[in-house]
């Protein structure tokens, strides 16, 4: 990839929809040369696809929260991943991580309410290896490449 092609890329991704010809007068190359490029950039799987970007609807009103979860000493990382399957049964559980630090599994949840966030941090607490949970509130999400209509 050279200087062309990252530009090419940088402006597929603020508009994806972005005709060949703007492209070309953006990036000073020929459209036929924009078209070889694309395809070229789509062939070797630096292009996936293209998306829409979606805004959330205003009426969806979900809580989002992470919890930092911290287990006694004893807890190993393959304790962690047997808690992990039974967390996988609870609804609103996104994503759980095992991850390096002071925190030994990390989750994301997105639930309907906060009754329903703190019926989840209830459940959490039941672990008798648990030594210390930390909640951190989603106050507002910016982007989420992972995201996809």
């Amino acid at each position: 990839m050279d200087k062309f092609d990252n530009q090419i890329i940088n402006l597929l991704r603020r508009d994806a929809r972005m005709s060949v010809s703007d492209i070309a007068r953006e990036v000073s190359l020929s459209r036929s040369a924009i078209t070889a490029r694309i395809k070229k950039l789509e062939q070797d799987k630096v292009i996936l696809g293209y998306h829409a970007q979606v805004a959330q609807p205003e009426t969806n009103n979900n809580v989002c929260a992470y919890f930092a979860l911290k287990f006694d000493t004893s807890a190993s990382l393959h304790s962690c991943e047997r808690y992990a399957e039974k967390l996988y049964q609870l609804p609103g559980i996104k994503w759980c991580h095992a991850i390096s630090g002071e925190t030994d599994l990390m989750l994301y949840v997105e639930v309907e309410s906060m009754a329903e966030l703190n019926a989840i941090r209830d459940e959490l607490q039941l672990n008798p290896q648990l030594r210390n949970l930390m909640t951190h509130a989603v106050l507002k999400e910016f982007f989420n490449t992972k995201k996809q209509v």
